[in-house]
Parts: structure tokens; C-alpha cells; sequence
């Protein structure tokens, strides 16, 4: 599903060049979850918001599906709108919406409305019974499944995650990664995740470690 050879991204910072990418080749299967790992610069969240289109390599070939991702920035929006799916640190719910409102409204800044499809997802992370209540009636660990449920919503074919469990405790953490986990195979979404939480590894098909920019290690997990 994606090929990416040789990206680089750097960035000039005054009379500083920033390596954020290095030398970036990499491959990720269908139905793959990867969990990228590293210290504070690796270069994780670059990595992914390349992955992503967010961003933009300065060189190298990123390909999805056989294509290239290039484009100007109207080109990539449309790639993110049709691809991808992304679950971040904070919520970002809107809190005047209810959970099942939250999910609907995605769903229409896709053209994808379906109220059927919303209540189904919310369903597939343990949620039917709050589709009424609003994000601060609900707990936190709650209100990042109905992150999870947003995203997959559209029916991605990827989901990227950038620290997702970072605003929970560890028993929160690990209740949202397995339902993160099982929603994806069921879905047989692809997933790309980055985080500093070792013990997440678990929840990876392969772990890719980084620092200052390169690939340090790619490992099978399961």
C-alpha cells in the first residue's frame, strides 16, 4: 500500500539545515499496524505527516497504492479526504455535539453522511450506548473511542495515530488500544502510529525505530 524510497524533509532554520528525514525507505503491507518508536527529533511525527500528505518530502518518492502523492495542496486534500484517517493526543471533539453528531459530522465534510454507518462504528468501539451524551459527560478514555469511531467512520484505508493513548493512564491506554486493534482488523484498515510508549509495541504487527532521522530498526511483532 506504501512505498516510500529515499525521502528526505529537512528544514532551514537560519543558517541551519534540520535533517528531520534522513534517508527515509520503507514499505507497509495492507492491513499492517505499525507502531513507530524514538526519542524527542526522530523524526516520528515528520514521518507521518508525510505519510499522511500533511507534509511534503524535500526529496525521495512517496507511493500509495502503485501512485505517487504529489500535488499541490488541493491535490493532497483530496488524498487525505478519500485516504486517510488520523486520531491525535487531544480529542478534538466539539463539545456542543453529541458523540454520535461528532461522528455524523465527519462524515459530511467527506460527503459520506450515514447515520447507519455512524451508530455502526460507535458500536465497533463499545460506544451504542452513549451516542446521546455529550463529550463532557463521557470519560476520557471514552471520548478518544469516539475519536477512533470518527476516523473510520469515512472508511480509510489508513489510520495514523500521533500519541493517542499520551493523555491517559495506562489501564485507559491499553482499553482504547484494544479496541483500536480489533476495530482495524475488523475494517482491515492499515495503521501507522507513533509513540514513545514502549508497552504499545504489543499492539504492533512490526515495530520501526528512528533517530535523527533514519531507520534504526524494523522488527516484526506478530
Amino acid at each position: 500500500m506504501i512505498q516510500l524510497n529515499n525521502v528526505h524533509r529537512h528544514y532551514v532554520m537560519a543558517s541551519e539545515t534540520i535533517r528531520a528525514l534522513d534517508g527515509i525507505t520503507l514499505s507497509i503491507k495492507e492491513g499492517e499496524r505499525i507502531i513507530l518508536l524514538g526519542p524527542s527529533g526522530s523524526g516520528k511525527t515528520t514521518l507521518l505527516n508525510c505519510i499522511s500528505g500533511l507534509d511534503t518530502p524535500t526529496s525521495g518518492e512517496y507511493l500509495f497504492d502503485g501512485i505517487s502523492v504529489t500535488g499541490n495542496s488541493e491535490d493532497l486534500t483530496t488524498f487525505r479526504r478519500k485516504n486517510v484517517g488520523y486520531v491525535f493526543q487531544f480529542f478534538n471533539l466539539l463539545q456542543d455535539l453529541t458523540v454520535l453528531e461528532n461522528v455524523l459530522l465527519i462524515q459530511e465534510l467527506s460527503g459520506q453522511r450515514d447515520v447507519n454507518r455512524a451508530k455502526e462504528v460507535l458500536k465497533l468501539v463499545g460506544l451504542e450506548g452513549e451516542i446521546d451524551r455529550f463529550p463532557s459527560e463521557i470519560s476520557g478514555g471514552q471520548q478518544q473511542r469516539v475519536a477512533i469511531a470518527r476516523s473510520i467512520a469515512k472508511n480509510p484505508k489508513l489510520l495514523l495515530g500521533d500519541e493517542l493513548t499520551g493523555n491517559l493512564d495506562t489501564d485507559t491506554s491499553a482499553k482504547v488500544m484494544d479496541v483500536l486493534t480489533e476495530a482495524c482488523k475488523k475494517e482491515n484498515i492499515t495503521t501507522v502510529m507513533v509513540t514513545h510508549d514502549e508497552s504499545l509495541a504489543k499492539y504492533a504487527t512490526r515495530v520501526v525505530r528512528l533517530d535523527s532521522g533514519k531507520i534504526k530498526s524494523d522488527e516484526q511483532v506478530n
